[in-house]
Parts: C-alpha cells; structure tokens; sequence
C-alpha cells in the first residue's frame, strides 16, 4: 500500500458483543454461519426478526485486511454498526452495557492490526452518563475518537441530557462520528429498505439541523464528521438559512446555520460524482474525509476511485483521500500509525 488512504467510516460487529447480546435475550444468532443475526428491535430499531446481514468482515480482521487492500485503503477508523445503538431504547443501563461490551470487543479486535485500524468508541445518546462512557472509550479503552447516532434512548441531539457529553467533546477536541441509527416517517418507510436509502440521511439532516439551531454548536464547538456525505444536510443549508433570517423562532444562533454547518466534516460516500463535485464545492476539501460504510452491501468498494470521479483537481483530491482526515483527527490522540 504506497497511498495513505484513511476510511473514517467503517463498522465491526465483534462476536464478544454479539455473544453478549444473545446472553440478554436481544440477539438471535442461531443464522451467524449465513451471515445472519436477529436483533431484538428494541436495541437495534429494525422490525423484530428482520435479518440482519452480517459479512464475514464485521468480526475478522483478517478478512478486514484484505478487503481493504483490495479497495486502497490503508488504515480505518471502525466503529460499532448502527443495529446496536439503541436510538430508541427504553432500557437505558442496557444501552449503557451494550455499550460497554461493545467498545471493550472493539478494541481487543482493533489490537490484532493496531497499525491500520484504530476504533471510534460508541457513546449511547440520551442518558446523562454518555459522558462516562465517552472518558473511559478516550482515557481507558484508547480510542482515537467516539461515534455517535442520530438520537439515543428516545431523546434528540439538542436534549439537555446531552449538555455535559458535548462540553466534554468540544473542551478536549475529540474527533466524533455521527452515524444515523433512526429514521423518520414510520410506516412510510417500510418498504425497499427505504430506511436506510433514504430514512438515514433525512434523519442525518434532523439531527444535525437540532444541533445548530438549538445553539449546542455555538456552546460548544465540536470536531464531527458526518456519513453518507452528510446525508440530506447539504441540500438543506439554504433552506436552514432562510428560516433562520425569516422564521424568529428559528433564528437561535447568532450565526445562520450555514456557519456551523461548513465548520463539520463530511465523508465521501455520497456515491455520485456530481454530489462530491458540488460537496466540496460548497465547504471545502479540507471538511470532505474518504468514508465507505464498509463492509455492508451499500459500501462505497472503490472510493479512490470515487473521489477521482468526481474530477476535483490534483490538490483537492490529495487533500480529500489523505489530508483532511489529518486535521479532523487533530493531535489529542496519537495514533500506532
């Protein structure tokens, strides 16, 4: 591997989390040589009994490794699959164990390949004790950042549960993660995974657009990295900032939200050259990061050459496939790399 290419986007599934999961009652594994695991919906947000697809990749590194040398990429940031954040969850202490059990199982799996792969710790949203979670994945377990959804335990990202979690993140810079893990519109949904295909990023938007106009930005200004391209945000930032200048009860920040939205990062996986021409476009290749989603079926296979599609120049491209990780990571947690 001759170029420096970090996924910050990427999921693992290890077997020491699922096997805890089982042992709860929330996980049916009795499919796992399929590649199949049943997770309790209450835990993972999808219908009870749905099968969950689960590649060979999600608990072995050796296979991870490969995969990633097929694909160019050098190193990955991992985190903890959507399916297993209890977006809205009403059993908060087992949020918190799964939580727990899955970040100490991330990091033993990272420990196999310390020198390509490095984990983003999972931290539950909606419970005052994510910020207890978040010391011991920075402090104890350490990760090289926290991931977190869309919303936990039922509770939005501008809740004030949050307010000690996201002090915690902003006064230490700690590169974080947003992955949406619910979706919006309920029963509309339901049909042609549209969940994922189009709930997740509507519910990236939602999440995101809570944070800028409930002022937590302005408070406490963080290091997050968005997937899927940000989802539905880029599309919104104009339409954020007309409410913001029209609508009084949307004008909560003393910037327009286009401020604070060119301030996060944004992965790649936007799967379309024209959306990651017009996303660096509009907030630079220094906030645009390589991400996958790998190893699902929606995984971006080749996202060298997808940023190379997108026709942005040699600089911008350098910038996008290795330079931007750099500053978003920023120098708090070193990495074996």
């Amino acid at each position: 591997m001759n170029q420096r290419v970090v996924d910050v986007h990427a999921h693992a599934l290890p077997l020491g989390l699922l096997d805890f999961l089982a042992d709860e009652g929330v996980a049916d594994l009795s499919a796992l040589d399929d590649g199949i695991v049943r997770i309790a919906s209450s835990v993972s947000g999808v219908a009870d009994g749905a099968p969950i697809p689960l590649p060979r990749a999600q608990f072995d590194v050796i296979q991870r490794l490969t995969d990633m040398d097929a694909m160019g990429v050098s190193h990955q940031l991992v985190s903890l699959p959507p399916f297993v954040t209890s977006a809205d969850a009403d059993d908060e202490d087992l949020a918190l164990r799964i939580a727990d059990h899955g970040n100490h199982a991330l990091a033993e799996l990272i420990a196999h390949a310390p020198t390509r792969l490095a984990a983003l710790g999972l931290v539950p949203l909606g419970t005052a004790r994510a910020v207890d979670v978040a010391r011991r994945c920075l402090d104890e377990l350490g990760c090289a950042g926290v991931a977190i959804g869309s919303r936990g335990l039922g509770r939005e990202t501008d809740d004030t549960v949050h307010e000690d979690l996201w002090a915690l993140l902003s006064e230490r810079q700690v590169p974080v993660f947003l992955h949406p893990n619910s979706v919006p519109g309920g029963a509309r949904l339901h049909d042609y995974w549209l969940p994922q295909l189009a709930g997740f990023p509507m519910d990236t938007a939602v999440a995101v657009s809570r944070l800028v106009l409930g002022g937590v930005l302005e408070r406490h200004p963080m290091r997050i990295a968005l997937a899927h391209g940000g989802g539905c945000v880029p599309s919104l930032t104009g339409r954020l900032d007309l409410g913001w200048t029209r609508k009084a009860v949307a004008r909560t920040t003393p910037h327009p939200p286009s401020t604070y939205l060119r301030r996060l990062y944004y992965d790649s996986a936007t799967f379309s050259p024209a959306l990651l021409r017009a996303l660096v476009a509009d907030v630079g290749a220094d906030h645009v990061v390589v991400g996958t989603d790998y190893p699902f079926d929606l995984a971006d296979l080749d996202p060298v050459a997808g940023v190379l599609a997108a026709g942005l120049g040699p600089q911008a491209t350098a910038t996008v496939l290795a330079g931007t990780v750099t500053d978003w990571l920023g120098t708090a947690y070193p990495l074996a790399w």
